[in-house]
């Protein structure tokens, strides 16, 4: 009898657009439920938020007033204990330019 070691994928996904990411999340969900594997997350990471103050005045006459940019950056992490075939078609997932991802496998 041979005994096949499990891995664990630790998918992380990276986007400053909420929408696109959830959508990529959903998705891989269900190929994960489709294959029958466990699946635990999306689990969301903390939200890193970049700040950017600049001067209104171009010249700098005048009161000093200023205006925040602001870009948030959402993280989400996937756990999918999962064969080979789960992984292929997780793969083969389009994912958006805006959307960064990160697949991670360790022996459970």
């Amino acid at each position: 009898m041979v005994k096949r070691m499990t891995q664990i994928a630790s998918i992380k996904l990276i986007s400053p657009d909420y929408k696109k990411l959830e959508e990529v999340c959903n998705e891989i969900k269900s190929i994960a439920s489709k294959t029958g594997a466990k699946v635990s997350g999306p689990i969301p990471l903390p939200t890193k938020k970049l700040v950017v103050p600049t001067m209104k005045s171009p010249c700098g006459d005048g009161s000093e007033t200023y205006e925040h940019w602001q870009m948030r950056i959402h993280k989400r992490l996937i756990n999918i204990q999962a064969d080979e075939r789960t992984l292929r078609q997780i793969m083969r997932v389009q994912v958006p330019d805006q959307v960064h991802i990160e697949i991670e496998l360790r022996n459970a």
